[in-house]
This record gives structure tokens, C-alpha cells and sequence, in this order.
């Protein structure tokens, strides 16, 4: 069974979590694919709800087994995919499909899914405002920071080759902006 799917992306920092919550709460027949990563999890998550946390082994006994459609090591040692099961468990349900993830994760998607998909990259207004927000988000010491930063660099690079591009100035404007064209695509 096959259906539609919503690939959201952008650099760490660029809002893709608050615009998919966004999105969600407005738009019905939607599920959140949920990735799995063998990165630490945060105070606030929950195994299976924000991702499925897997240790490195068990994460590369998934990749022995082909169970992920894409898979990326994102930052040294850290890795996030997109597990075969749970897209097909949500497509049962009679779901569309929502992404969030890596820009590199988001082209395999889109690649995979082939005109199934939209795929929507998300842009910061400006690599300031990128750097603004990862500290105030209070998650990265200074290494993880400049990797973060470094990766964004050649992440926005790569926002050519999404269906869409959204600066995410003002989180109403970009939220209605997404909302409209997933409506879109959905009715198409």
C-alpha cells in the first residue's frame, strides 16, 4: 500500500518541529512518521512518541536488515532513519505521511516516494537568526554548536532541489504557508 507523503526539512535551528506541530493541529488525516537515531535522548522525549531511540548496535542491525528506507549519519556517530514498518503501519491507517527530518535524509525521501511526495525545505531568515536560535535553545555545547552551524551551511545550499522553499521569518506566515500547500497537494 502506498500513499502521500509530506517530507519537511531544514537545518537544525530552522523551525521544522514547531511548523510540523503547527501544520499537524490544522490539517487532519496526517501521521508523524516517527525516525529513529542512536543520539541521546533529551529530558523531554519520549522513546517512540519523538523518536525511536536506539543503541549503535541496534541501530546497525537495522541497516544489516534493510528495515530503514534512508538512513544518515547526521553528526559523527550520530545517526537518524526512516524505518520501512512504520511507514507502512501508518499507510494501513490510511494516513498521509509527515517527515521531519536531515535535508540529506529528506532527498532519499523524495527520491523514494518520487511524485508521492512533497518535499519542503525550510529556510531561516538569515544564518544569524540560525545561530540566534540553536543557543537559545539551550541544547548545544560550543563543539556541537559550530558542527551544527557548519552542517547548516551546506544544508542551505541543497534548498534547490525541494518542491518548496519556505523562510520561516514569522511562524503564523510560514505555518499558513505550509498549511495551504499540504491542503493542496493532498487534494491533488
Amino acid at each position: 500500500m502506498k500513499g502521500k507523503a509530506i517530507i519537511i526539512t531544514a537545518p537544525s535551528g530552522g523551525g521544522k518541529s514547531t511548523l510540523i506541530r503547527y501544520l499537524m493541529e490544522r490539517v487532519p488525516g496526517l501521521a508523524f512518521s516517527v525516525s529513529a537515531t542512536t543520539r541521546p535522548k533529551r529530558s523531554h522525549e519520549q522513546d517512540g512518541v519523538h523518536y525511536y531511540f536506539l543503541s549503535p548496535e541496534d541501530f546497525q542491525k537495522k541497516i544489516s536488515d534493510r528495515a530503514f528506507i534512508e538512513w544518515e549519519e547526521v553528526y559523527p556517530g550520530t545517526c537518524y532513519g526512516t524505518l520501512k514498518d512504520e511507514v507502512e503501519r501508518l499507510w494501513r491507517e490510511g494516513k498521509t505521511l509527515v517527515f521531519d527530518v536531515d535535508v540529506l535524509g529528506a532527498l532519499s525521501l523524495k527520491k523514494y516516494f518520487g511524485p508521492s511526495a512533497l518535499a519542503v525545505f525550510i529556510k531561516p531568515p538569515s544564518a544569524e537568526v540560525l545561530e540566534e536560535r540553536l543557543r537559545k535553545r539551550g541544547t548545544e555545547d560550543a563543539q556541537s554548536l559550530k558542527e551544527r552551524l557548519e552542517r547548516a551551511e551546506m544544508e542551505l545550499g541543497k534548498a534547490r532541489h525541494f518542491d518548496r522553499v519556505i523562510v520561516n521569518d514569522r511562524i503564523e506566515r510560514a505555518g499558513e504557508e505550509l498549511v495551504d500547500m499540504v491542503k493542496k497537494f493532498i487534494a491533488a
